[in-house]
C-alpha cells in the first residue's frame, strides 16, 4: 500500500515590520521613472516642516531613512510646494519632490501650492498629517469639526486641487494608494499634485509589510502615438492652409520636443508663436520664431494670429491670455488643429484633435507632410513674417537701450542689462506682476530651459522658493529669481533655506513701491489705481502720501543674503555681473524708474477681458466701460 504524501503549507511570503510612515518612505526611495532609455529617481527628496501631526510618523521615518531619502528643511508650507514644483519642471517632470506637513495650518498652507502644481501639470507629492483615525479624543488639537460629517478634516480642502487624493485610515490601505499615487505622478496626461493624507496615529502604527512592496519599480513615461485617422485629417488641414500658425505651449517642453519642433518649422516654414509656458520652444533667433502670443505677445505673432486660417496648437491649454479672451483669432474661416496628450485640451476651440505625445505627433505629422509631395508655406508668407520679426527686434533694442549710464534704470532696462549678460546656461524665474508681460514680449530665449515663468496660476511669492528647486535640479547653472517688491513681501522666507543649503541663487528685487502691474490695470479699468501703492495714508484717507520707508535690501541681508545695491544703470550692470559669478545666495536690489516713451515696453498688442463697472459716476470708469464694450464686441466662439 502506498501512502499519499501530505502537502505542506507553503511558507509565508517574506515581510517586514515597519510603521506606516517608515513603509511609505522606504517605498518612495525605490521608485524610478524611465523615458527614452533614461532612468532616474522619481522622489528625489522630501521637504518638511514638523508639528505634532507628522513629527512622530513621517519625521521619525525620515530619521531612520537617512541618505536613502534626502530631507530639505523649509520655512513655509506653501513655499515648500513651490520649491518642489520648480524642481519638477526643471527635471522635465521625470523627477519630483515630496512635501510633508503637520495637520491644521501646515496642511491648509499647501492648498495654493497644490493648485499651482495641478494647473501647470507638474508632479508633486503632498504628505500632510491628518487627525486621528481612531478618534481617541474628539476634537483633537487643530481638528475641524463639521457637524454634518464626522470624517471631514481640513485636508479635504486639497481634494479639488489634487489629481489624486486618498486618506490612509489603515496601514494596509497604503499599498494600493501609494501605487495609484505613483501612477498619477508619472502619467504625462494626468500629473499634478497628489495628496496622501496621513492620520497621525496611523503614521506611527506598525504593520507586517510584504517585501514585494519595497521592490524597485520603474514607471515608464509613455509617448502615445496619434490615431491614424486623426493624423490623416491633420495632414489634410495643413496641406489646405495658406496662412498657418503654430502656437507652442508648455507641452513642447514637457515632451522634450524642442528639437523636433525646430526641425518641423524648418521643413514647413510655418511660423511659431509661444505661450508663456511654451516660450523657449524655439531659440529667439530661429527663423520661424515670432515670439510670444496673446495679450502679452509680440506685434508680429498677434498680427499673424489675427490673419491665420489654421492655428496649430502644440501642447497648449489656450488660456485667455493666449486667445486675447476670444478676440485674437479673427480670420472668418479660421480652423484649429490641436496636438495634445489630453483629449480635453486637444478638443478646445472645436479643433481637429491629434491626441498624443507632442514629440511623437510632430514627428508623425512632419513625416506625412514630407511624403511624396513635400509641403511648405508660400515664400511670400515666409518673407512677410520674417520682415515683421526684424522690425519687432528693433523695437526690443529701443526698449532695452540705456542712453544715460548714470540714470536710474526702468524695469525693461533691467531686463536689457540682464539680456546682455546671460548665456544658454542661465535660467530666469518669474510668476507675477508686470514682469511676465515684459518678459513674454521682449526676452530673447537662448535655450529650452532658460525661460521659467509660471503663468498658469501666476502666483505671487512663487519665484524665490522655485529658484531653490530649480537650483537643486540644475546645480552649477546661474538661476535668477526676478521679483517686484509686492511679490518679495509675499514670500521671502526661503531665502533662509537658500543660505542654509548654500544654494547660489541670484535674486533681483525691483522696488517700485507697490503693486505696479495691478495699479496700471486698475487705472485702465477706471479704478484709478485704488489700493495698489505702498504709501502712507494721506489726509484725504487714501494711500497717496509718501512712499513707505521699507528697506527690502536690508531685509534680504538680515535673512543671510549678500546684497548688492544698484542706483544707476552702470551700478546695475556691475552688480548683475558680480551676482552671476557668486558662489552664495546674492541679491541685487534696484529702485526702478517709471518708464518713458523711449525705454518703456511696447504696449499690449491684444486685449484681455477684465470686466469694467457697467454703471459709474467717475469719468475714468465711464470711459473705460466704453472701451470695454468696443473690445468685447469682437469676441467670438469658435464652433
Amino acid at each position: 500500500m502506498t501512502r499519499t504524501p501530505q502537502s505542506r503549507p507553503s511558507a509565508a511570503p517574506p515581510s517586514r515590520r515597519l510603521t506606516t510612515a517608515q513603509a511609505l518612505i522606504t517605498f518612495l526611495a525605490r521608485q524610478y521613472t524611465e523615458r527614452d532609455g533614461r532612468r532616474q529617481r522619481l522622489i528625489n527628496a522630501t521637504w518638511g516642516i514638523f508639528g505634532h501631526g507628522n513629527v512622530a510618523g513621517v519625521g521619525q521615518a525620515l530619521v531612520e531613512a537617512g541618505p536613502a531619502m534626502p530631507y530639505l528643511q523649509g520655512r513655509n508650507e506653501q513655499s515648500m510646494v513651490h520649491a518642489a514644483v520648480g524642481y519638477a519642471r526643471q527635471s522635465g517632470r521625470l523627477s519630483a519632490h515630496a512635501v510633508t506637513t503637520s495637520i491644521g495650518p501646515g496642511a491648509t498652507n499647501l492648498v495654493t501650492g497644490a493648485a499651482l502644481a495641478t494647473v501647470n501639470h507638474l508632479p508633486v507629492l503632498l504628505l500632510p498629517g491628518d487627525t486621528f483615525a481612531t478618534r481617541p479624543a474628539d476634537p483633537v488639537l487643530q481638528q475641524l469639526e463639521a457637524p454634518h460629517s464626522g470624517d471631514v478634516s481640513v485636508n479635504d480642502c486639497l481634494r479639488p486641487v489634487s489629481r489624486y487624493f486618498d486618506r490612509i485610515t489603515r496601514p494596509e490601505a497604503l499599498i494600493p494608494a501609494a501605487l495609484q499615487a505613483m501612477r498619477t505622478l508619472t502619467d504625462p496626461a494626468a500629473t499634478g499634485a497628489v495628496t496622501l493624507a496621513l492620520p497621525q496615529d496611523v503614521q506611527a502604527e506598525a504593520y507586517d509589510w510584504p517585501e514585494e512592496f519595497f521592490a524597485e519599480r520603474t514607471w515608464h513615461v509613455r509617448r502615445p502615438a496619434p490615431d491614424p485617422y486623426e493624423l490623416e485629417q491633420a495632414v489634410r488641414a495643413v496641406r489646405t492652409a495658406r496662412r498657418p500658425l503654430i502656437v507652442a505651449g508648455g507641452g513642447v517642453h514637457h515632451s522634450a520636443a524642442e528639437e523636433t519642433l525646430a526641425a518641423f518649422a524648418a521643413a514647413t516654414r510655418i511660423p511659431v508663436a509661444s505661450t508663456q509656458a511654451g516660450k523657449g520652444s524655439l531659440r529667439h533667433d530661429h527663423p520661424a520664431d515670432v515670439g510670444g502670443i496673446g495679450h502679452t505677445g509680440t506685434a508680429t505673432a498677434d498680427h499673424l494670429a489675427r490673419e491665420a486660417d489654421l492655428v496649430i496648437g502644440v501642447g497648449t491649454r489656450y488660456t485667455d491670455f493666449t486667445t486675447a479672451s476670444g478676440t485674437l483669432f479673427a480670420h472668418p474661416r479660421v480652423r484649429f488643429l490641436n496636438l495634445n496628450i489630453t483629449g480635453f485640451d486637444a478638443h478646445k476651440l472645436a479643433a481637429q484633435p491629434l491626441v498624443g505625445d507632442a514629440r511623437t505627433c510632430l514627428e508623425a505629422l512632419g513625416a506625412a507632410l514630407e511624403g511624396s509631395r513635400p509641403w511648405r508655406v508660400d515664400a511670400s508668407y515666409e518673407t512677410e513674417y520674417t520682415d515683421a520679426k526684424e522690425l519687432w527686434e528693433r523695437r526690443v533694442d529701443a526698449a532695452y537701450a540705456t542712453p544715460d549710464p548714470d540714470a536710474r534704470p526702468t524695469q525693461v532696462q533691467v531686463l536689457g542689462l540682464l539680456d546682455a549678460l546671460v548665456d544658454e546656461d542661465d535660467i530666469l524665474i518669474n510668476a507675477a506682476g508686470s514682469l511676465p508681460g515684459d518678459l513674454h514680449r521682449l526676452w530673447r530665449t537662448r535655450a529650452p530651459g532658460q525661460y521659467h515663468v509660471e503663468y498658469g496660476y501666476s502666483c505671487m511669492g512663487y519665484e524665490i522658493p522655485a529658484a531653490l528647486g530649480v537650483q537643486l535640479a540644475a546645480p552649477g547653472r546661474p538661476v535668477w529669481a526676478l521679483v517686484g517688491d509686492g511679490t518679495y513681501l509675499m514670500n521671502p522666507t526661503e531665502i533662509v533655506t537658500a543660505v542654509q543649503e548654500s544654494l547660489p541663487v541670484k535674486l533681483v528685487v525691483l522696488q517700485n513701491h507697490g503693486y505696479a502691474s495691478i495699479g496700471g490695470l486698475s487705472a485702465s479699468v477706471g479704478a484709478e489705481g485704488f489700493g495698489t501703492a505702498y504709501r502712507y495714508r494721506a489726509e484725504d484717507g487714501g494711500y497717496t502720501g509718501l512712499p513707505l520707508p521699507v528697506d527690502l535690501a536690508a531685509n534680504a541681508a538680515s535673512l543671510g543674503m549678500r546684497v548688492l545695491r544698484a542706483r544707476t544703470v552702470d551700478d546695475l550692470r556691475a552688480a548683475l555681473a558680480e551676482a552671476r559669478t557668486a558662489d552664495r545666495p546674492t541679491c541685487v536690489y534696484v529702485e526702478t524708474e517709471t518708464p518713458d516713451t523711449v525705454s518703456g515696453p511696447p504696449p499690449a498688442q491684444a486685449w484681455w477681458d477684465v470686466p469694467v463697472a457697467r454703471t459709474a459716476t467717475r469719468p475714468q470708469a465711464v470711459e473705460a466701460r466704453k472701451e470695454y464694450d468696443r473690445q468685447a464686441a469682437t469676441r467670438r466662439h469658435h464652433l
